[in-house]
């Protein structure tokens, strides 16, 4: 039992006794990720009409970053060799970033972005924190502290990939 919810609670609480709270935050959550991805793609299309959304947060690790070799970009992202060259060669065929050999070890080259990836990428990344200033201008500093803080919490928490559990009762 959790609080002051009763058995008859958990039934009457949504689907396989899940806490109101739950759903609400998993519908919460589609949404919000749903006009992420429409988003990114939009912010894409402005750094260049011919990147891949999924491109983008290339830009975005290299920026944040720096310099880095394709496996690490992979690794980072939880993608494969193959993938990860794909999408650099892409970037790279837009001249948004360029290879250069790695010095430390000369069969590996580091990635970075180029002054046009560079320019393009801030400028979007820019107007993209000017519309954030304007959707929460009426927001409390705290409140806005607090979402970042709970956005880390759950960040935080790792990628659950593993298999949902049945319902069943609370292990505790």
């Amino acid at each position: 039992m959790q609080g002051s919810r009763t058995g008859n609670d958990a039934a009457a609480g949504g689907e396989h006794g899940v806490d109101h709270e739950i759903l609400a935050l998993e519908r919460e959550l589609a949404v919000f990720l749903r006009r992420a991805r429409a988003s990114s793609g939009e912010m894409a299309r402005e750094v260049h009409p011919e990147l891949e959304p999924a491109a983008y947060g290339l830009l975005v690790r290299l920026e944040e970053a720096g310099t880095q070799r394709a496996t690490a970009l992979a690794a980072y992202f939880g993608v494969g060799k193959a993938t990860m060259s794909r999408q650099l060669r892409a970037l790279e065929d837009l001249g948004l970033v360029a290879r250069d050999p790695d010095p430390a070890d000369g069969r590996a080259s580091l990635v970075r972005l180029t002054d046009e990836g560079r320019g393009r990428f801030r400028r979007v990344r820019d107007a993209r924190r000017a519309r954030y200033v304007r959707k929460l201008a009426g927001w409390d500093r705290a409140e806005i502290a607090e979402l970042a803080r709970l956005l880390h919490q759950l960040n935080a928490g790792g990628d659950d990939r593993s298999p949902a559990r049945p319902p069943g009762p609370d292990p505790r």
